[in-house]
């Protein structure tokens, strides 16, 4: 299947936007310097998105497909519960590591647009709830389902602490430390009551 040079262009304004929200955030990027980076005509800009936030929900979503197509390959390579859980932490180090990384897209999206009943705001929900559902899903192989949402959320929470102090420059200690949490954590549920 090939792609149209219209989807090409929305496309490549989206990687552009990706790139330039990550590095200098939400509000502080205008349309102006995202259409000079993508060098598109302001009505090409404006025909794929007819605001910003349309753009900046585009580019979050863009970031989560993404993402969940990673932890899908990742899943792959593992058979047990603890293992592919293993995998999502061990997905989060290589990030902390890499030279690109500027801590996390959706946490400063939730920072700079507050308000619940905001696109973004609901564009970051879906990606942080995926990632608990994610995790739930894997850890009712082996615990009832109220556990495992349970543990999920705690999961979650670790992951996202783990990410705030490697953006602080804690990277090793923190991925390592969430990880032993997460796998003691784990196991301790996995024990009947």
């Amino acid at each position: 299947m090939t792609s149209s040079p219209a989807s090409d262009k929305r496309q490549h304004v989206v990687e552009t936007a990706y790139g330039l929200f990550k590095r200098a955030g939400f509000h502080a990027t205008g349309i102006d310097r995202i259409i000079a980076e993508a060098d598109v005509a302001k009505m090409t800009m404006y025909r794929h998105f007819p605001s910003k936030d349309e753009l900046i929900v585009e580019v979050l979503d863009y970031r989560a497909r993404r993402f969940a197509r990673q932890l899908d390959r990742l899943a792959e390579e593992v058979a047990t519960p603890g293992q592919k859980i293993a995998k999502i932490f061990d997905w989060h180090q290589r990030w902390f590591r890499s030279p690109d990384f500027h801590g996390c897209l959706f946490a400063h999206a939730l920072a700079e647009f507050g308000d619940p009943e905001h696109p973004v705001f609901k564009a970051v929900a879906r990606q942080k709830n995926g990632l608990k559902k994610r995790m739930q899903l894997i850890l009712e192989e082996e615990m009832p389902r109220g556990r495992a949402e349970s543990v999920a959320a705690v999961l979650l929470m670790l992951i996202e602490g783990a990410t705030l102090l490697a953006q602080m420059g804690q990277a090793d200690t923190a991925i390592r430390d969430a990880r032993k949490a997460a796998l003691d954590i784990i196991a301790a549920s996995r024990r009947p009551r």
